[in-house]
């Protein structure tokens, strides 16, 4: 399968651009296309050098409250020292262009676009881009600990190194890309890759728990909303609320694969 990750965010729209675009924030969901991810709409980070992030989700009262999810966009030789600033934190990076250095652990990991790393709260890891700029996905979530269980292990992989596993069914039209074994309940969330090919879909509306950061690495979608019917592609952003309704149907003439975001293996709150 041919692989492909979107990584050309930033610039500024031209002025005789109209101003309706195609985002939407609703009680159930909010929907980011890629046009949305402007120079005027990126930040800086405490501890980040030479890197602007832009901020696709973070903890939001009364809307999706479990994780955070950034574009970093890394200058050549830019990166952290620091790492992860909230010691209870666990990470993901998922790396879509150039290459980094990762440390972690007193191990050195050289990440190449594909790359995978899942980092454990208090792993005190750094990030540096090589001689080309280096954009990658951030995933932050604060780990839930429970009596008994220690936390994951570092993790460092590469997509490409993953076999996908097939949906029944479905003659391998769909897939999921796990990068940690499903079954290790230490792991209390989940950061996946889904790929449906041409003319595949998920056949019916999920409705559950979990909630969901879905960013489009490549190809196009159409995909169930609550109760819209949004087009997607490589690049755009989604952000589901728990029981938010949805599906998809893929579209175009490549894979339609996103990174997902859910939460996993713990028991529900019963305060907020």
């Amino acid at each position: 399968m041919n692989r492909t990750y979107f990584s050309d965010w930033g610039g500024l729209p031209a002025q005789r651009n109209i101003i309706a675009g195609r985002a939407v924030f609703t009680e159930a969901y909010a929907f980011m296309p890629r046009q949305v991810q402007s120079d005027i709409t990126a930040s800086l980070l405490p501890g980040w050098e030479d890197t602007r992030a832009w901020i696709l989700a973070r903890p939001l009262t009364g809307f999706a409250e479990t994780f955070a999810e950034l574009i970093l966009d890394i200058a050549p030789g830019g990166g952290t020292d620091a790492g992860e600033p909230d010691p209870k934190a666990e990470g993901v990076l998922f790396l879509l262009e150039g290459a980094l250095t990762l440390e972690v652990g007193g191990a050195t990991h050289e990440m190449a676009p594909g790359g995978f790393a899942y980092l454990p709260p208090g792993s005190g890891w750094s990030v540096r881009a090589g001689d080309a700029k280096a954009v990658c996905v951030w995933i932050r979530k604060r780990y839930e600990p429970v009596p008994g269980l220690e936390a994951p292990e570092v993790l460092v992989t590469n997509d490409a190194e993953v076999t996908p596993a097939p949906m029944p069914d479905t003659e391998g039209r769909w897939s999921t890309t796990r990068f940690v074994d499903p079954n290790d309940i230490r792991h209390d969330m989940h950061v996946t890759i889904v790929t449906l090919h041409p003319g595949a879909e998920v056949p019916f509306t999920e409705t559950h728990v979990m909630e969901h950061g879905l960013l489009v690495l490549q190809g196009m979608g159409v995909y169930r909303l609550n109760a819209d019917w949004v087009e997607v592609e490589a690049g755009d952003f989604m952000w589901l609320r728990a029981f938010c309704p949805q599906g998809c149907h893929a579209s175009g003439s490549e894979p339609f694969r996103y990174l997902l975001y859910k939460d996993v293996n713990r028991h529900p709150r019963l305060e907020l």
